[in-house]
C-alpha cells in the first residue's frame, strides 16, 4: 500500500526587487532654446544721381592758357609771349647742354651762421699768470682738447713755470673755467702733439730744449719719458714735435725740431722713463740746395734755425721744415750725407737731410702743413702775412694769398674739404679760405673783440670735423662749430685740387 500521492499546487512567483529599483530611478529629461524672435527691415537710397565727364571739344582745347586774362588787364602780354617764345626755348636748350654749374650746390645757410662758438675755455692759474696759448692738439678720439701755455713775446731765456690743461668737450660736466686735468711744467711749453692712436699719450717740447712724453692715465705723476738736458738733447727752444710712424707697425717715435738747427728722432723707452736718440739731422747753410728761383744765399757754415716742421702723410721718408730766415726745405729721413756742423757729444751720426729748396719767404716761417688729399701740395705761412700754396715739384708757390697785415702764426688744411684751409693771424682773426671759389677772399672769418687777442694757434678736429679749436694770446681756447658747407666735400672738389696741383708756377 502506497503512502505517497500526487497533488497539484498553485504556482508561486517572486518579483525582482533589483529591477524595480532600477526602473524607479529612471527619469526622462529634455531641454530646448528659447523662442527665436524674427524681424524684417528694409533700406534703400532716397535719391539717385547720374554723373559723367569727358574731354573738352577739340576747338576749345586749342585755346591758349592765358585766355582768361583780358587784353585790358595785361595789354600786349599775348603778343610779347609769342614774340619771345622761340628765343626762350633756344636758350633753355643751350643751358641743358651746358656744364657751367655742374657740381654747384645751393647754400641756403646764413653766411653769418657758418661758424658758431661752442665753448670758451680758460684756467684760473693761467689767467692769473697772464700766459699765452702756444699750441693746441686734439686727442685721437676727438673728445679731449689739450692746450699748452707759455709766452710768444719773450725771446729771452725764461724760467717761468707753465702748465698743460686738458678739457673733455663731450663731457656733460664740462666746466669751461676749470680744466679737467692740469699738468705742471717747470718752464714754458712751446710745442704739443697728441698721439695718433693712444689717447693718453702727449708729446711736448719745452723752451729749455727738453722733449717730454706725458701719460695722462698715470697719477699723480704723468711724466712717462724725458729727453733731459744731456749731450743728445736740444740746446735751444723746441718749436715743433710730431709722432713719426716707425718700421714696426703700430710703433711711433717722437720727432722734435729746434731753433738750434737740429731735427732729432727719439725712441720711447717707457721702462727706463727716458727718450733715446735714434737719429739726428742738422740744417747747415752751406749744405742747403738752392733753386734758380730762390733768393736765399748761404752765409758760411752756420746752422739754419728751424721754426716749423711737417710730415708728409703720403711718403714716410719726406718731411718739410721752415726756418727763421724764411728758408723752406724738403728733407729726407734716409739721407746719408754727414752734416758739416759740429755738435759735441752726440751718440749718433749727424746727417744733412735737405734735398730741395723752395723760394724763400719774406720772414720766419711759422707754420707748414701738407695736404691730406694730394701728395704734392702743402701750405706755409709766417711773418710776411701771406699764405703760400706750394707744390713739392716746383720751387715757386702756385698761389700766394694776403691773409693779414700782421703775422700768420699757423695754417692748417681741413681734414674733410680738399680745397679748404684756415689761418690764425696776429690781428686776432682766423680766416677760412676755399680755393674752389672764384674770389680768393675768406669764406668765413672768426674774430673776437678785445685787445691782445692774437690767434696764436689752431687745430681742426679730425675725428669730429665740425669742431675747430683756436688758442689766443690772452690764454683762452675757443672751440668753434663749423657749418656743413665748410666740412662736407663737393662732388668736383678733388678734380679741382688736381687742376691746381698741375698748374705751373709763375
Amino acid at each position: 500500500m502506497s503512502t505517497f500521492t500526487d497533488e497539484v499546487l498553485d504556482p508561486v512567483s517572486i518579483q525582482s526587487l533589483w529591477r524595480r529599483s532600477q526602473q524607479s530611478e529612471q527619469a526622462s529629461k529634455g531641454c530646448q532654446t528659447r523662442d527665436v524672435r524674427r524681424a524684417e527691415a528694409e533700406v534703400q537710397t532716397t535719391s539717385r544721381t547720374v554723373g559723367s565727364t569727358q574731354t573738352e571739344p577739340a576747338d576749345q582745347a586749342a585755346q591758349p592758357l592765358f585766355q582768361a586774362a583780358s587784353d585790358e588787364a595785361a595789354p600786349g602780354l599775348r603778343e610779347f609771349l609769342r614774340r619771345v617764345e622761340d628765343t626762350v626755348i633756344r636758350e633753355l636748350a643751350t643751358n641743358a647742354k651746358s656744364h657751367a654749374f655742374s657740381g654747384f650746390q645751393v647754400n641756403w645757410a646764413d653766411p653769418s651762421q657758418r661758424v658758431l662758438c661752442q665753448c670758451s675755455l680758460q684756467h684760473p692759474d693761467v689767467q692769473k699768470q697772464g700766459l699765452h696759448v702756444t699750441s693746441v692738439s686734439w686727442s685721437c678720439t676727438g673728445s679731449v682738447i689739450t692746450c699748452a701755455y707759455g709766452r710768444i713775446d719773450n725771446g729771452s731765456w725764461s724760467t717761468e713755470r707753465s702748465c698743460i690743461c686738458l678739457w673733455n668737450v663731450d663731457s656733460r660736466c664740462l666746466n669751461p673755467e676749470q680744466a679737467d686735468l692740469v699738468i705742471d711744467v717747470h718752464t714754458a711749453v712751446t710745442a704739443l702733439c697728441c698721439h695718433p692712436s693712444q689717447p693718453a699719450l702727449i708729446a711736448g717740447g719745452l723752451y729749455s730744449g727738453e722733449v717730454v712724453v706725458w701719460d695722462t692715465s698715470q697719477t699723480p705723476d704723468p711724466v712717462l719719458a724725458v729727453a733731459g738736458m744731456s749731450m743728445d738733447s736740444h740746446r735751444e727752444p723746441v718749436y715743433e714735435v710730431a709722432w713719426v710712424p716707425l718700421q714696426k707697425k703700430g710703433e711711433f717715435g717722437v720727432l722734435s725740431a729746434s731753433s738750434g738747427g737740429q731735427v732729432l728722432l727719439w725712441m720711447l723707452d717707457s721702462d727706463q722713463g727716458r727718450l733715446v736718440l735714434n737719429a739726428a739731422y742738422a740744417l747747415v747753410h752751406q749744405q742747403v740746395p738752392h733753386s734758380s728761383s730762390s733768393s736765399f744765399k748761404a752765409r758760411g757754415s752756420g746752422v739754419v734755425g728751424v721754426t716749423s716742421l711737417a710730415l708728409s702723410p703720403w711718403d714716410n721718408d719726406t718731411f718739410l721744415v721752415g726756418s727763421e730766415g724764411g728758408l723752406l726745405l724738403r728733407c729726407s729721413f734716409s739721407s746719408r750725407t754727414l752734416a758739416a756742423a759740429s755738435f759735441e757729444g752726440l751718440s749718433v751720426p749727424l746727417r744733412a737731410p735737405a734735398v730741395f729748396s723752395f723760394r724763400a719767404a719774406g720772414g720766419p716761417v711759422h707754420s707748414v702743413d701738407c695736404s691730406p688729399f694730394h701728395r704734392n701740395l702743402f701750405v706755409c705761412a709766417g711773418t710776411d702775412g701771406l699764405v703760400h700754396l706750394h707744390s713739392l715739384l716746383q720751387p715757386s708757390p702756385l698761389v700766394s694769398l694776403r691773409v693779414s697785415d700782421s703775422y700768420v702764426f699757423q695754417v692748417q688744411w681741413s681734414p674733410t674739404r680738399p680745397l679748404v684751409f684756415a689761418a690764425a693771424t696776429g690781428e686776432g682773426e682766423v680766416q677760412i679760405f676755399d680755393l674752389g671759389r672764384r674770389s680768393l677772399r675768406p669764406v668765413a672769418t672768426i674774430s673776437q673783440e678785445g685787445v691782445g687777442q692774437a690767434a696764436t694757434c689752431l687745430a681742426f678736429n679730425r675725428h669730429n670735423p665740425n669742431l675747430l679749436a683756436v688758442g689766443r694770446m690772452n690764454g683762452t681756447v675757443t672751440v668753434w662749430r663749423l657749418s656743413t658747407d665748410l666740412t662736407e666735400q663737393s662732388p668736383r672738389e678733388s678734380s679741382q685740387l688736381e687742376q691746381i696741383a698741375n698748374q705751373v708756377a709763375e
